[in-house]
């Protein structure tokens, strides 16, 4: 495309100077020739308008101001309006201390604040060596506060990094003492473990954390030992089963056979008591009628003689008085005939 230098030069004609851009000298005499309408007195104005603008500041409700004097700390101020020196001789840090923050570890989602790691060290995280020598994959997230804002900001460099350092080396301390099925179904007992030494070793280290809460999510094994680790449950929970049934037979049969013997203890002990105390009796009896005997031996004696035929005579059936002078016996012979005759 050709240019049309005519068409050019008159426009720049009609704009005047020919086109040419004044020089710099001239523009350094236009400005030193500007002055500001009002003079001195605008000038104080946008001065105090300044100082009071750099001195007042608001504080948010969930929020506190942290105060520095030349980057020294001074005070903390609290929600509201509030004021400092201006010009920057004081600094305010505005501290959010109400938010509840959140550290995802061995996993990411969108509901959390950032994100530390990428997909494959998250994994890495997330793997951890169990007590029984097994590896086992524990995502967890931590969640905390800023409870005291001067300590957060003036006694660790980074924070952050040393909350999530301290909780990958926590977790890895409590599901280092504890077997694969531990860390699979206790995630509870886990969690409260974690965040009490978490919450130790953080105030130790001064940071101004509060730990809020420590959630794991499901925990389970790496996927290419899942299918063994699962024969190995199914082989575990076959083995439990059938200690429960032995358990069950044992709880059937000990019992009973302890019930049985301690029956047959009752009735030999009670045995021995009924023998006991019939030979006690008898002795007794036998004391008694002895002192007895012994006061009337003749009436005794006689007594027990006819005490003792009462009971003998009866068992005896048909009774032959025989006379000592008798001589023939024959008679005596059909005594029975003579009596069913005589019926």
């Amino acid at each position: 495309m050709s240019w049309d230098w005519e068409k050019l030069k008159e426009q720049q004609q009609k704009m005047g100077g020919g086109g040419v851009p004044p020089q710099m000298d001239e523009l350094v005499k236009r400005f030193k020739g500007f002055k500001l309408p009002g003079g001195p007195l605008l000038l104080a104005v946008l001065l105090v308008a300044l100082v009071v603008y750099t001195s007042v500041y608001t504080v948010k409700q969930d929020e506190v101001g942290v105060v520095q004097y030349f980057g020294r700390y001074v005070r903390t101020t609290q929600p509201g309006l509030n004021f400092k020196l201006p010009l920057s001789i004081e600094k305010v840090t505005k501290v959010n201390v109400k938010r509840i923050n959140t550290e995802e570890f061995g996993f990411s989602s969108s509901e959390g604040d950032r994100r530390r790691f990428s997909p494959a060290e998250s994994t890495n995280v997330a793997l951890m060596l169990t007590g029984d020598l097994n590896v086992a994959v524990v995502p967890w997230i931590v969640q905390y506060r800023i409870k005291d804002p001067y300590s957060f900001l003036f006694k660790v460099r980074d924070v952050r990094r040393l909350l999530t350092d301290m909780s990958e080396a926590t977790m890895r301390l409590v599901v280092g003492d504890r077997s694969i099925d531990e860390v699979i179904s206790k995630r509870g007992e886990i969690a409260i473990e974690a965040r009490e030494i978490l919450q130790r070793e953080l105030d130790l280290a001064d940071s101004g954390i509060h730990v809020v809460t420590v959630e794991l999510k499901r925990t389970n094994v790496p996927g290419p030992v899942q299918p063994s680790f699962n024969e190995v449950n199914q082989a575990e929970q076959e083995k439990e089963q059938m200690i429960f049934q032995a358990k069950e037979e044992y709880n059937k049969a000990i019992p009973a056979a302890r019930g049985q013997a301690e029956r047959m203890i009752r009735e030999a002990e009670g045995y021995s008591l009924e023998r006991i105390n019939r030979a006690k009796g008898d002795a007794a009896r036998f004391t008694a009628v002895y002192q007895e005997y012994a006061k009337a031996k003749d009436v005794t004696k006689r007594r027990l003689y006819l005490e003792a035929l009462s009971k003998l005579l009866p068992k005896l059936g048909s009774k032959y008085l025989v006379d000592s002078d008798q001589k023939n016996l024959l008679p005596l012979l059909n005594l029975g005939q003579q009596k069913g005759a005589e019926k």
